[in-house]
């Protein structure tokens, strides 16, 4: 965690990616997703990353949460090279590193609420009494005790997608990926579950990296980052998303 009064320069970086490509297809049928990607997040920024459809925000946040390897130039976690893992170290990078929260919740429809968020501990093999207990906790904090037996079916969308936080938090990652976390929300909730993100960011020091086309959510983040064509076309700090 960014210790209170570091400016972001002073930060460690978390991540580092040093010309990135992502090509798909070969010959005359190959698509460059990702250009030639130089990027800087550091360890307890909230950043968005906004663009139109096929700029590449997509592509870049697989690579991010090792779901996918680059083509080319390299992706730096915590100064490990990323793409010259083999396809278990990466799952070891996921499951002790990263929390993923998505549009759709993913939730198991047959599992309670306090089961979904164990899920990521059974992967890890902690005790079930011990499993429970952090279950429990992560609930707490996204304000959801009391509805630990509730099935996603019982819930509201807010309510499912603080789930689905919960099982992201449970297992204190250095980073949160969150891809459209309000899409499927209403403005109050929207507003409910950013305010939320912004709070673990500042109060845990989780790194929050969030795809967003909504530049009012976007405008949570210290920093905006928007992709075009598969590059950067710009990265402002501090500034309401236009």
């Amino acid at each position: 965690m960014a210790r209170d009064g570091d400016s972001e320069e002073e930060r460690p970086a978390l991540i580092r990616l040093e010309g990135l490509t992502k090509i798909f297809g070969e010959g005359d049928a190959a698509v460059g997703a990702l250009r030639g990607i130089d990027l800087v997040i550091r360890d307890g920024e909230f950043v968005s990353i906004m663009g139109p459809s096929g700029s590449g925000k997509s592509t870049s946040m697989n690579i991010l949460g090792c779901l996918d390897v680059p083509t080319g130039g390299r992706y730096l976690f915590r100064g490990v090279d990323v793409g010259a893992l083999d396809n278990d170290q990466r799952a070891l990078v996921r499951r002790h590193y990263l929390g993923f929260v998505f549009q759709g919740y993913n939730l198991l429809s047959r599992t309670s609420a306090l089961e979904n968020v164990e899920l990521p501990l059974v992967y890890r093999g902690v005790h079930a009494s011990e499993r429970r207990r952090l279950a429990r906790e992560a609930l707490g904090v996204v304000g959801l005790t009391g509805w630990e037996k509730h099935f996603p079916s019982q819930l509201s969308g807010g309510q499912q997608q603080r789930v689905a936080i919960a099982r992201a938090i449970v297992t204190e990652p250095a980073i949160l990926l969150a891809d459209e976390p309000t899409g499927n929300l209403d403005t109050a909730r929207s507003q409910e579950i950013m305010g939320l993100l912004t709070r673990l960011n500042r109060d845990k020091g989780i790194t929050v990296i969030m795809v967003t086309h909504e530049p009012d959510m976007a405008a949570y983040a210290g920093r905006v980052i928007r992709f075009k064509d598969g590059l950067v076309e710009s990265d402002g700090r501090d500034r309401k998303a236009a």
